[in-house]
């Protein structure tokens, strides 16, 4: 019988985590949750997904700002699990400011959550997956790792950095079995997203709803949010064998964005 694979989300207790947490989860994936929130919340998330699919899941509320927490997670994960098989880096946060106003510890933790962590988690699961000949390392970048927009110069820098760490990673690799990709999601969403709205509107003067149609639907020309079971599905393709040779790749699901 083929032993059960084993991941590492982080970011995983709502929005695009979830529903990657999910996806793996429902292939068969024991699944290592990670994120903020109402603890009995977290909780039921775990259990439901315990029983919904058969698998174990445990939850850490690693600080993804602070690498011994980032250790510390890594290290339950591998002791619980024997192994760590896949990797997805998801956390994320997100400001909205003109450069001139960013608050510099608003862009010091955008830095750490959505670019340092994926460092951090790559360099301890990457040993194991090196030793074993396989592993799956799945960044979630964003559009705006591939093209920018104004006021969300610590979101766009740090996705376009998170873009050229998977190609180097990938390249590091690329002879021991091990991919490493990035999927660039269009807007999502997302609470993540929904919070990003005042701030959005505040700053361009315009209402919510102007917000939702005319910036964040603008730039995708099919008009529809991206979902977070698009996104799993994809990643569950990136564990899959059939994508074996994808590696050091950016995955676009933006509705068209970046192709204008």
């Amino acid at each position: 019988m083929t032993q059960p694979k084993n991941a590492i989300v982080t970011g995983s207790t709502s929005g695009i985590g979830l529903g990657i947490a999910t996806a793996l989860a429902k292939s068969g994936m024991n699944i290592m949750l990670n994120g903020f929130g109402d603890a009995g919340q977290i909780e039921q998330i775990r259990q439901d997904l315990e029983n919904s699919y058969g698998v174990q899941v445990l939850y850490s509320d690693a600080d993804m700002t602070l690498s011994t927490e980032i250790e510390a997670m890594v290290a339950q994960a591998e002791t619980a699990f024997g192994q760590i098989d896949v990797l997805v880096n998801n956390a994320g946060i997100q400001y909205v400011a003109p450069v001139d106003e960013f608050p510099t510890e608003k862009w010091d933790a955008i830095m750490a959550i959505n670019l340092t962590s994926a460092f951090h988690t790559t360099r301890l699961v990457l040993p194991g997956m090196k030793a074993r000949g396989w592993g799956r390392i799945i960044n979630l970048a964003s559009a705006h790792g591939l093209v920018a927009s104004p006021y969300k110069s610590a979101y766009v820098a740090a996705k376009h950095g998170l873009i050229g760490f998977t190609k180097t990673v990938a390249l590091e690799v690329a002879e021991q079995g091990v991919t490493v990709n990035a999927i660039c999601p269009g807007y999502v969403l997302t609470p993540l997203v929904e919070k990003q709205i005042p701030d959005t509107a505040k700053a361009r003067g315009i209402s919510e709803e102007d917000v939702k149609r005319d910036v964040l639907l603008k730039a995708q020309p099919t008009k529809k949010f991206v979902t977070v079971e698009q996104l799993g599905d994809a990643s569950r393709f990136l564990c899959s064998d059939a994508a074996a040779s994808m590696t050091g790749t950016s995955l676009t699901m933006d509705g068209g964005w970046t192709a204008q």
